[in-house]
Order: C-alpha cells, then structure tokens, then sequence
C-alpha cells in the first residue's frame, strides 16, 4: 500500500539516488545520456540537499520509492521521479494525488508541470491523470548544462468561466 508524506533531512540520499535513476531510464529512450550523467547526478544531489522541505514522497511498505517537489510552493511541479524498480504499480498516481490536493489547499486553481518533449511515457502518465500539453519549447537548462525541448503540460481545478467578447452580435 503506498503511503506519503513529507520528506526528511534524512532522506536525501535517497531522493538523489531515486531521481537520478528514474532520470537515466527516462533519457535512455530519448538518447542524450551519455555526456550528462555526472551534471544529471550532481543536479540530484544538489537540489535535494537544498530543497528537502519542498518534496513529498511516496513510500511503499516503509521504503520511500518516490517523491515530488514544489520547489517555489506554488502550482509548478518541478520534479516527479518514481523508481523505475516500482513504475507501473500506482505509486505515482498516489504520490499525484497528494501533491494536487496540496496545491488546491493552498488555493491554487491549476497544478503545472515541465518534461522533456521525447519523454513520452511520462507525458502519457500525466494525460492518463488529467493534464494537457499547453506548450513546446526550447530551453537553456542550468541543472544539466544544455538546450532541452520541453513540454508543459497542466490541469485545471476550478472552473474557469468563459470570457465574453465585447462587440460581437449574439
């Protein structure tokens, strides 16, 4: 049964770890690993030691096996990495859940996320769940030191009323 919460100081290693390979498997279908897999491992290090306070993960059996961060607490979720050992087996939807129901308590009207263009099993994951592609682009990428294409992809909460143009007949 999956559980979740807020991550630990403690859990860094762990997070870095989980996320670097839920990383290497997402780049391994696209093709681009091989000159940013120290950058791709120092970003982990680096973002979960700075950062731990804005991650929930997803546990399974007291193991964590995933997490996700928020890392300005707004409705951007900037990172999502299952295990790739524990994919496929809800643990995301799970983990989703809860960071959504977050954003809608903080009073966010739409949760939003950023993924690789190629990364077609996650953009499947997240339509499967609700979320649209909204955008493409083209994008310089600190973490990783290159061009990355990325979609974004969000989801709406709260209805947003339709705007009425002026100046049209009805």
């Amino acid at each position: 049964m999956a559980t979740t919460r807020n991550a630990r100081e403690d859990d860094v290693d762990i997070l870095a770890e989980i996320g670097f390979r839920a990383w290497e498997k997402a780049m391994e279908a696209i093709g681009e690993m091989a000159d940013m897999r120290g950058s791709a491992r120092d970003a982990f290090v680096n973002f979960t030691r700075s950062s731990w306070l804005t991650i929930t993960v997803v546990e399974q059996t007291g193991s964590v096996v995933g997490w996700a961060a928020r890392e300005h607490l707004d409705e951007l979720i900037s990172d999502f990495w299952i295990d790739p050992e524990y994919q496929g087996q809800g643990l995301g939807t799970a983990l989703l859940q809860e960071v959504e129901a977050e954003i809608v308590r903080q009073g966010f009207e739409k949760a939003r996320i950023e993924t690789h263009a190629q990364n077609n099993e996650a953009i499947g994951f997240f339509e499967k769940n609700g979320y649209a592609i909204h955008w493409l682009s083209v994008a310089y990428s600190p973490k990783i030191d290159r061009d990355v294409q990325s979609v974004g992809l969000s989801k709406q909460f709260v209805e947003v009323p339709p705007t009425v143009s002026y100046g049209q007949e009805f």
